[in-house]
């Protein structure tokens, strides 16, 4: 994984993980505390928006297909307020249908992933949203 950038303290950086899969959670949350993220993990769109509520993360990886409020609703909501419209935010999700992945865009997603999770390029995707949470932090 070279996408790395080994000179940031990546320890700065905040990243909501919102799935109903516990594995799919623990993978990622895994792999991504190799690099020092702040991690945390929310099981449903209602607990995610919580979790926003009290403390904003920079990135969220955000799956569509949940029980009660799915994440093309979480998507809205965010988009929709002005203290979390602009959280850079990566689709992760199974549906890979043209439509699903428009619609995604449209809502506001900054990337939409497929899965099965190729880890290389979500972990490149991700240092892509920081990248951009770097420049918005320097303004």
């Amino acid at each position: 994984m070279d996408t790395i950038d080994t000179s940031v303290d990546y320890s700065d950086f905040y990243l909501l993980i919102v799935d109903d899969v516990p594995l799919n959670l623990l993978l990622i949350q895994k792999m991504l505390s190799k690099f020092n993220f702040k991690v945390k993990t929310a099981s449903h769109g209602q607990q995610a928006l919580d979790l926003i509520d009290q403390e904003k993360p920079d990135v969220i990886l955000l799956d569509l297909m949940m029980p009660g409020i799915d994440g093309f609703e979480v998507l809205r909501r965010l988009r929709a307020k002005p203290e979390t419209s602009d959280i850079q935010i990566v689709i992760l999700s199974a549906l890979n249908s043209n439509d699903d992945i428009v619609k995604g865009f449209q809502l506001g997603a900054n990337d939409f992933i497929t899965k099965p999770i190729i880890m290389d390029k979500l972990l490149a995707s991700v240092v892509k949203q920081l990248e951009i949470c770097k420049e918005k932090r320097n303004k």
